[in-house]
């Protein structure tokens, strides 16, 4: 069915509402009906909601398809203008212009809301008239509030916000989980499928901001032959289908398999399609959020184009703080119920995702600004309580113990000058020997199941020292601690990972820098206390206050701690190469940077939702080490059990002294010394250690 044909009966349902607003909203532009500092503001969203219903008319009537690149390229740009670095400082999509021009409250407050009436891009190329025509009536009821004899209290426009938010979120909340699950809404699809990619016009026809990063990538793209592009795609489904094979779970049951992505890589995502199909499963492509309700932060699930500014997605990460009370979770949570009991039929047979990252963007370090909206310490509470509920409802329909997933990681033009050897590089780097990393990997864990704990130390100015308990065997003969870990679901390959015991886990996790969830980290500094996050700051802001906000907002997801839930020790030395040669370390994803030394995840375990599925390593042994004392909860409560976040923090080889597998006889088992491997039979891993020092 058309995209366009399976929106039309909502679309008719509002276009008499739609028209009426809009005549309003034409009036609100030119007139002076309320006082200053207000009537700039809404003089100016005013014009940006006129802009959008053009937006939506040029849509419908495909007035872009004939234009130029050079045209299409001023017409992206010129939606997101004001938020773009340079223009965002004079933006009321920045709070703090906002509050300087609004008063604080109300600044705040109509920056939310001109944030929210933005999402109206991408509502005008999906033609969701609906989401378009509520935020419209929701401008106007706010105008109409100052254009009384006295202005509106901030509490008066919150109240107005907040059930704007709640009564509405049976569309939005919706909405949300039905373009997760069902493979009709194929907007993306049918561009990814039925567009001449050989023409990067057809960048322009998401409705995503579109930088330098998704142009140049499709045109390197494009100078690929077909068996390349083929073997990338090929890389990532067949780790997909293995995920399946090696956990004993039935693909065949499956219909539906979820592809994100960034916009300039559709060349191999279209082979990627074809070759899910083959497995018998549609595509699902989803875009990332844009409504502050079902968005997590300023994290991007699901496809998405250019960043315009990283410190406006930043100042509005927690924009729900305006909305964020207990009955307003109660009813988000309902509503979230009630959507997958409507769907429960697609999400039984969705099968999870696979996911292309991206990396080489510069790291970003946030600025702190005090305008934005922030979560007070009951509504971090509530945050908490939302996710955890929020996931144990997913995991009721969509069962962790019946779907996989694939990642994999290309680099963006922004890495540098270096960019087309840097991406083969990473080529190669996803398709290594997996036969010789398994072997050289069992012989680490042959030696790792001796231990009672692993010892790590860092080097030089790196604080490391951190004992980390491992679970005792019962049947050595049968049973392994850690997981040999090849490249399937999560690729490239190199590295064997355990859930750690977390009584008598202790000590100073420490890293000169780090890049996580797309912010950079200076001197991050985690405490550990029998297993558990007991202390934590880091180097970033000037005020100590700001560095432990920005730890507990951003690794620790609002939790007053978090457990260690794995331990691991990368192999992956040719991609230690690959960073060291060109210069790269800090802009890795966690995806290869976890494989390039030992690396320590704060939150769920690996084996979260799954814990009871039984693993098994290449020798045929079972890995028994899938919970911890905080997961094995989830059999009294499972609310308990889960926090859904799962960071990965790694140690680079350079900052590492030594690392050593202590036994319960107290003999210490050298694995790493300074920087190298030294475990027998572990040599080879060195080879590109020493290539590097060579370059």
């Amino acid at each position: 069915m058309d995209y366009r044909i399976l929106l039309k009966e909502e679309n008719d349902a509002v276009n008499e509402r739609f028209d009426l607003v809009s005549e309003r909203i034409a009036g609100i532009a030119v007139e002076d009906s309320v006082p200053e500092p207000y009537r700039g503001y809404f003089k100016r969203t005013a014009e940006f909601i006129l802009q959008m219903k053009q937006l939506l008319q040029d849509c419908e009537n495909g007035r872009f398809d004939g234009m130029k690149l050079e045209e299409l390229k001023k017409r992206n740009e010129a939606l997101y203008e004001d938020i773009l670095p340079g223009k965002y400082e004079t933006s009321y999509a920045n709070p703090a212009y906002a509050a300087n021009r609004l008063g604080e409250d109300y600044g705040r407050l109509l920056s939310f809301l001109y944030a929210e009436i933005r999402g109206m891009i991408v509502y005008a190329y999906e033609f969701r008239l609906e989401d378009m025509t509520i935020l419209c009536e929701l401008f106007t009821e706010i105008y109409n509030c100052f254009e009384g004899e006295r202005i509106p209290t901030a509490k008066e426009l919150r109240d107005i916000l907040y059930w704007f938010i709640s009564d509405y979120s049976d569309v939005t909340v919706e909405y949300r989980v039905r373009e997760q699950l069902d493979p009709s809404l194929s907007f993306a699809t049918d561009i990814i499928m039925e567009a001449d990619l050989t023409d990067i016009r057809y960048l322009y026809r998401y409705g995503e901001y579109i930088s330098e990063n998704e142009l140049k990538t499709a045109q390197f793209l494009n100078r690929l032959s077909q068996e390349e592009i083929d073997a990338m795609a090929d890389t990532c489904t067949e780790g997909y289908r293995i995920g399946f094979v090696k956990a004993g779970k039935n693909l065949s049951a499956k219909k539906t398999v979820n592809i994100r992505y960034n916009l300039g890589f559709e060349r191999i995502v279209r082979r990627a399609v074809k070759n899910f199909r083959a497995m018998g499963l549609e595509p699902v492509i989803y875009r990332a959020a844009v409504n502050s309700i079902n968005k997590k932060q300023q994290l991007k699930i699901g496809y998405t184009g250019g960043c315009a500014n990283k410190q406006y997605e930043y100042d509005h990460k927690d924009d729900c703080a305006i909305y964020l009370d207990k009955p307003f979770v109660e009813r988000k949570l309902g509503v979230l119920k009630v959507s997958y009991e409507k769907y429960r039929d697609l999400a039984k047979v969705h099968a999870g995702p696979a996911v292309m990252e991206i990396f080489g963007e510069k790291p970003f370090a946030p600025e702190a600004r005090s305008e934005a909206c922030a979560l007070s310490e009951k509504q971090q509470k509530l945050a908490v309580l939302y996710n955890g509920e929020a996931g144990q409802l997913t995991n009721a329909y969509i069962p962790g113990d019946e779907r996989s997933f694939t990642i994999i990681a290309y680099p963006i033009p922004e890495i540098g000058p270096d960019y087309e050897e840097i991406f083969r590089e990473t080529v190669k780097v996803n398709t290594l020997d997996y036969k010789l990393y398994e072997s050289i990997q069992q012989t680490l864990i042959r030696t790792l199941d001796k231990a009672s704990y692993v010892h790590i130390l860092g080097a030089g100015a790196n604080k490391t020292d951190l004992k980390v308990q491992l679970v005792s065997l019962l049947h050595p003969e049968k049973e392994s601690i850690f997981e040999n870990c090849v490249a399937d679901v999560n690729i490239p390959v190199g590295e064997v990972f355990t859930s750690p015991v977390l009584k008598g886990t202790e000590g100073v996790l420490f890293v000169s820098r780090v890049y996580l969830n797309e912010l950079n980290y200076e001197n991050l500094e985690l405490h550990f206390r029998d297993g558990m996050v007991s202390d934590y700051t880091c180097s970033n802001f000037e005020k100590e206050e700001d560095n432990r906000k920005y730890i507990r907002e951003n690794i620790l997801f609002q939790h007053e701690s978090l457990p260690l839930g794995e331990f691991a020790i990368g192999t992956n030395t040719t991609a230690y190469r690959m960073a060291k040669r060109f210069g790269i370390a800090d802009k890795l994803p966690i995806l290869i940077a976890e494989k390039m030394g030992p690396h320590f995840a704060v939150g769920d375990t690996c084996y979260s939702w799954e814990e009871d599925v039984k693993v098994y390593n290449p020798d045929g042994k079972e890995v028994v080490a899938r919970e911890n004392e905080v997961s094995a909860k989830r059999r009294e409560d499972v609310s308990q059990a889960y926090f859904n976040c799962h960071t990965d923090i790694t140690i680079p080889y350079e900052e590492l002294k030594e690392l050593c597998a202590v036994t319960k006889d107290g003999e210490r088992i050298p694995i790493i010394l300074d920087g190298c491997f030294v475990l027998p039979g572990t040599e080879e891993l060195n080879r590109p250690l020493r290539q590097e020092s060579r370059e």
